[in-house]
């Protein structure tokens, strides 16, 4: 089973579709994007897939963004989201605050966190806690990332969108 992460789109349509398509084509049965969409003419992109975001630093029109989200059927759900699925539990935070994170990975809660904010993809374990960073969806001077988490396996897989 597994769920598509991103983060960090900041606009950039191209790399959406392309991460839309590869989310479509691994059949992801969830998509968390941990913040960072910026406007809200974004959303219906992602529209047809079972996706779960919340806010990031950069997000503004977060009125508009709820709508957006509304109107094709995903949700957004603040700051943070956690959930469980197949007796995994995930917490999803954006990162802005550093200190935040770490105290997710380390409160022994969470099996699985995601978070994005630096635009720089990361994998670490800490404790009994994988910690993923799925990079930027955006790019910008680097390389457009997303990535998969099989939860099955609980490996991750990230994949270049440039």
């Amino acid at each position: 089973m597994l769920i598509g992460l991103c983060s960090d789109s900041h606009d950039h349509v191209e790399h959406i579709k392309k991460a839309v398509a590869y989310f479509k084509e691994r059949e992801v049965v969830k998509v968390i994007h941990a913040g960072d969409y910026c406007s809200p003419f974004t959303i219906p992109l992602f529209e047809g897939l079972p996706l779960h975001g919340i806010f990031g630093n950069n997000d503004g029109d977060k009125y508009l963004l709820m709508k957006k989200f509304e109107s094709i059927g995903a949700t957004l759900h603040g700051d943070f989201y956690a959930f469980e699925l197949d007796a995994v539990n995930f917490a999803v935070y954006h990162g802005t605050y550093p200190e935040i994170t770490e105290s997710l990975e380390l409160c022994g809660k969470y099996d699985v966190v995601v978070s994005g904010h630096t635009h720089e993809p990361r994998l670490d374990t800490i404790g009994n806690t994988i910690s993923i960073n799925p990079g930027s969806v955006n790019g910008f001077d680097g390389d457009a990332m997303a990535a998969l988490f099989d939860i099955n396996t609980r490996k991750v897989q990230f994949k270049e969108l440039n």
